[in-house]
């Protein structure tokens, strides 16, 4: 989950330096991955507790939060600090989880499961997440006595390295090797590659290069999918919880998540009854004018993102636009009328700008959600306010997405919340559609090997008329 800013690449070659820099952290991460070893399923429950509250006590989790802000310019200064609620919410899912030995047994198939560590793990760490994302990896990675090496983003190199050397800190206050968990730092492209192609497991959160790369490096690897988070508002909906739930989700960290609400479909009959809420919740809505300056500040003319409008708050990227909105505006509404491809607006927008479109008729909602994934996000999510258990039926027998948040903001749910069952986690799987391997929040079970054993049961082998049906023939 994170904006698509491309690592800036330093060095096109790994110098001999750099290279034994990287060796040097596989030597240690594999002593460490050693040391871990000895310790049972509570030390470990212990430890996880113990990294967990360095880096989400609130005062030190803020300070992290506008490192990240202050040396990245990307996302909201005083909105990030709220992410550390999801520090609690993997710390949550992985206390008193089994992740060593046995971890499932199934007697009518004969089957136990053991869990084994998947090794060293190379995470890549975007900028829009520099303070988050280690302790969540780190969380289930040593959950599982995995061992990880961080690779930050160059622009917020700083934060990471700070965020990681207080997870040291705390394990070596137990007696715990602290290069349990390491981070490059002074990271560049050749580097991360070399890292990449050395680990035992590749954690990629971050842009389509970066996952690209992941998935080249030779070493499995478990990447995201870029977003165009769609939602669908019908009849049905309460219409001021909707239009509070869309704004927390638009204007979550400046709209950098790949979850922020950027295309609200609204059935016609409640519309502007819908498009007023909005309103009152701090949204600007454009004139047509505005739309067209709009889109020239957020496009290039080959159509790409401009880097200086990613992750931006609203009053700056109207300021960038040319026109001016009131500085207690939040986000940034643009009526538009079709979805097909030449329309910009149908894109992801990773800011505080969503698109509204109205329908007529449950059907046509559904004609426009799949056009829109045709644009782009397929695999990754969209979601519904209504309380017609058939339209949500229907939307989920027909999106291309991995998930679908009901009647909740998206960017605050679909990485898991503490009112819906979601794992808690900082990358989203966005299946075949989003070119990953997996449809599932990235959680505990991506950080461990199973081994299968089977015993013996009694022969469950159906007949050949019960297996064949109708097309059995006797001979």
């Amino acid at each position: 989950m994170g904006v698509k800013i491309k690592m800036k690449e330093h060095t096109k070659i790994i110098s001999t330096e750099e290279k034994q820099y990287i060796n040097g952290l596989i030597k240690n991460a594999k002593k460490a991955l050693k040391d871990l070893e000895k310790y049972s399923q509570a030390e470990i429950d212990r430890f996880c507790q113990a990294i967990a509250w360095a880096t989400a006590k609130e005062d030190v989790f803020t300070r992290l939060a506008h490192m990240g802000v202050e040396e990245s310019g990307l996302g909201k200064y005083n909105g990030r600090p709220g992410k550390r609620v999801k520090i609690k919410g993997v710390l949550r899912d992985v206390i008193g989880a089994k992740s060593i030995g046995v971890i499932e047994e199934i007697p009518e198939k004969g089957i136990t499961k053991y869990a084994k560590p998947v090794g060293v793990i190379a995470s890549i760490i975007p900028c829009t997440n520099p303070a988050l994302t280690p302790p969540v990896t780190g969380l289930y990675a040593l959950k599982c006595k995995d061992v990880v090496i961080y690779s930050p983003h160059p622009r917020t190199k700083k934060t990471t390295n700070e965020t990681v050397r207080l997870m040291r800190e705390a394990l070596e206050k137990l007696g715990v090797n602290p290069d349990v968990f390491q981070c490059i730092e002074q990271p560049n492209l050749a580097m991360t590659n070399y890292l990449m192609s050395q680990a035992d497991l590749v954690m990629a959160t971050g842009g389509k290069n970066m996952v690209k790369a992941a998935y080249s490096s030779g070493t499995p690897a478990y990447g995201v999918g870029a977003g165009n988070s769609t939602i669908v508002i019908d009849e049905t909906a309460d219409v001021e919880q909707a239009a509070l739930n869309t704004r927390l989700s638009k204007t979550s960290d400046n709209g950098s998540g790949c979850s922020a609400d950027g295309n609200v479909i609204v059935e016609e009959s409640i519309y502007h009854q819908f498009l007023s809420q909005l309103q009152k919740e701090g949204g600007y809505l454009t004139n047509q004018a505005e739309s067209e300056l709009l889109k020239k500040a957020l496009w290039d003319e080959q159509g790409r993102r401009t880097a200086n409008t990613i992750a931006v708050d609203a009053v700056e990227i109207a300021k960038i636009a040319g026109f001016t909105i009131p500085k207690e505006k939040s986000f940034i509404i643009t009526e538009q009328k079709h979805v097909v491809d030449s329309n910009l607006f149908s894109k992801e927008k990773l800011s505080p700008v969503m698109a509204i479109y109205p329908y007529k008729g449950f059907e046509n909602a559904l004609e426009m959600v799949k056009a829109i994934f045709e644009i782009g996000g397929k695999g990754h999510s969209c979601g519904i306010y209504s309380f017609n258990e058939e339209h949500i039926h229907q939307l989920a027998l027909i999106a291309p997405v991995s998930r679908i948040m009901v009647r909740q903001p998206q960017s605050k749910a679909n990485a898991g919340s503490f009112t819906n069952g979601m794992p808690m986690t900082s990358s989203l799987g966005c299946g075949i559609w989003g070119g990953n391997i997996t449809n599932e929040n990235i959680h505990l079970k991506h950080y461990m090997n199973v081994t299968w054993v089977s015993v013996p049961i009694p022969e469950n082998k159906p007949s050949d008329e019960e297996l064949f049906g109708e097309f059995y023939e006797k001979k």
